[in-house]
């Protein structure tokens, strides 16, 4: 809400991001381009390395630039793009490479007055196993036999089946194929999952999205905002924002740790407030 972010990103963003850029940039030069596979994986290589950047690794993590781009070449291995099972949906003169949307729901902006957005990004919209599927991709330090079951409630997926099904495009979406890539030190392992949603579980979901953004728009209003002090605190690594939290007064540490850095995700742009009228 005050758009406060880590002046230094997670180690697991900055992988994420630049592995999500590569399979991107892989996967339109062969289908868009009609480059041969390894040329593709050779876009998707400079790709992933352009987006990890300069970030620094931590020594304890194995998300290194080379072990990324080695994940990268594993996922290629194990999903080859010649024998590709998921294919990328065709819109037209378009394919379903990265689906973005951004849609309006049943809640008012405190300030405008206009309708606020729920926006979505996941890496592909694809025809698969005789569906339209919503493709995403994960990588993890491990996988195991709970990782698929993982997803069965996730609102992520709940929500980009919404988008999909709802939304503009109006796609008869089968389900969500999620694909895992586990990244270790020493090895790499694969594992994808199916996850469906019926029509009362979106609708549910949509029902309970509303209540939430009401005590957002709530909280802005009352200049009051809610912790969530649990499990969520040590995750991905430990949330950046643990030390302003164990202060009585975060208010006075904030300006120290972190910036004020606008991210419009219409744009997939982030600038400083600043220069954010």
């Amino acid at each position: 809400m005050q758009h406060w972010k880590p002046k230094t990103e997670s180690i697991h963003l900055v992988a994420g991001k630049a592995y999500a850029a590569g399979l991107e940039r892989a996967r339109r030069s062969f289908y868009e381009g009609g480059f041969d596979p390894e040329v593709c994986l050779a876009h998707g290589t400079v790709a992933l390395l352009r987006e990890f950047g300069t970030a620094e690794v931590p020594e304890d993590s194995a998300k290194t630039p080379q072990r990324m781009c080695e994940a990268l070449d594993f996922y290629f291995e194990q999903y080859p793009l010649v024998s590709e099972k998921a294919i990328p949906h065709k819109f037209g003169d378009r394919l379903g490479i990265e689906f973005s949307f951004a849609e309006p729901i049943d809640v008012r902006h405190p300030e405008t007055g206009n309708p606020i957005l729920y926006c979505g990004r996941s890496d592909m919209i694809c025809d698969f196993a005789d569906g339209i599927y919503i493709e995403d991709d994960k990588t993890a330090s491990q996988l195991g036999p709970s990782w698929g079951r993982q997803w069965d409630l996730r609102s992520q997926f709940t929500g980009y089946t919404w988008g999909a099904k709802y939304g503009v495009l109006k796609l008869p979406v089968s389900g969500v194929l999620v694909r895992g890539v586990s990244i270790l030190k020493t090895k790499f392992g694969t594992q994808q999952a199916i996850t469906n949603r019926a029509p009362w579980e979106i609708d549910r979901w949509y029902e309970g999205l509303v209540k939430e953004v009401e005590v957002m728009v709530q909280c802005w209003e009352e200049g009051y905002w809610h912790y969530n002090l649990d499990h969520s605190c040590a995750e991905y690594g430990g949330c950046q924002f643990t030390t302003i939290c164990k202060s009585p007064t975060p208010e006075q540490w904030l300006p120290m740790y972190f910036d004020k850095r606008k991210w419009d995700p219409l744009k997939r742009e982030e600038t400083p407030l600043v220069e954010a009228a």
